[in-house]
């Protein structure tokens, strides 16, 4: 017969011991793959969330307002975009403070028209590229043409200068779109080239449909009333394209900057009389003061007719944008001097 012996008080106590330590090594355990678990969620989820992280936006700086629009309308929000010309202003005499230049020379890349057209503005660009920020100078890249009219000889007058006011021609402003997408993704390779480029030719698609309505809307001036003459000399690449000649200039210059000679006006006075020329196209950025002048010593009665042509206006102007302001300079040269 077999005696069971009960178990002794001592042996319960280490019974008792041995599972719970294995318990609490079991815990930790758990514990510590749970620690590491979410450990490494934690970690994958802040790489995930670094990757999603969009890149900084570059910063483009724009130096002249007409094409800060064109550039606005190709770039869209891929960048961060500073005008640096307010509207209504004159681009030849507008300048800024050392303070106001100051993030231009933070700027990812720097568009400007060139061929010394933003003249007031021309040591902020300078010291900008010489300090390493990408320049876009936009008119060398448009087949640009020299100034070539003796406005008041009616000959034709090739000094080798040319001409910075391409912008009057929608279709030279077409090439820019894409001019400007090659500029950007030269310093921000990492932005979606499909976009942009998509982009900039939703926008050249509508500066030919542009360029096509300023024909029709310019087709019925007579050829004897196809005559410009301006404040200074802007017209030059809209008379080649749309086949009208610019016969005279108040400041006979391509910058508002110069001065006219009394013997300057009097003969431009008398080149309006002999052509008949029924309007002076004043840029509204400039005074008119010379205009209204030269209007009461010419012989015929001539309107003073202010046109947005080397800025743009702001909400509510009809220039609003390079495409309004285009089209409403091409209705008012249609009133003016269609009979």
């Amino acid at each position: 017969m077999q005696t069971h012996r009960r178990p002794q008080p001592w042996h319960l106590l280490l019974l008792a011991l041995v599972v719970a330590i294995a318990a609490a090594c079991g815990t930790e355990e758990a514990d510590s793959d749970t620690a590491a678990t979410s450990g490494s969620a934690d970690a994958s989820g802040e790489q995930d969330a670094a990757a999603e992280e969009p890149a900084e936006r570059p910063k483009v700086a724009v130096a002249f307002n007409i094409l800060a629009d064109v550039a606005e309308e190709t770039f869209g929000d891929h960048v961060e975009l500073l005008d640096i010309m307010p509207r209504g202003v004159d681009p030849h005499s507008f300048q800024i403070s050392p303070a106001e230049a100051g993030p231009i020379y933070d700027a990812d890349l720097l568009i400007a028209n060139g061929l010394n057209h933003e003249e007031g503005l021309a040591r902020v660009i300078l010291n900008a590229e010489d300090e390493g920020v990408p320049l876009l100078e936009v008119a060398e890249h448009v087949d640009p043409l020299p100034f070539g009219t003796d406005v008041l000889e009616l000959e034709d007058v090739d000094d080798g200068t040319l001409d910075p006011h391409f912008f009057t021609d929608p279709v030279r402003m077409a090439k820019v779109p894409h001019l400007m997408v090659d500029a950007l993704l030269d310093v921000a390779p990492h932005l979606d080239e499909e976009e942009l480029r998509a982009s900039a030719d939703a926008y050249v698609a509508e500066l030919e449909a542009l360029h096509v309505e300023v024909e029709e809307l310019l087709a019925d001036v007579p050829e004897d009333r196809r005559y410009l003459v301006t404040n200074h000399s802007v017209f030059n690449y809209f008379a080649d394209r749309y086949d009208f000649t610019e016969v005279g200039a108040i400041l006979p210059s391509g910058t508002t900057l110069a001065s006219p000679s009394p013997a300057d006006l009097e003969e431009l006075a008398a080149t309006i009389t002999e052509l008949g020329v029924p309007a002076i196209f004043a840029d509204i950025g400039s005074p008119d003061q010379l205009a209204q002048a030269l209007a009461r010593e010419v012989d015929v009665e001539v309107d003073i007719v202010a046109l947005y042509t080397e800025t743009l206006g702001e909400d509510g102007s009809g220039a609003e944008t390079y495409l309004k302001m285009q089209r409403s300079n091409a209705e008012e040269i249609a009133r003016a001097l269609g009979g």
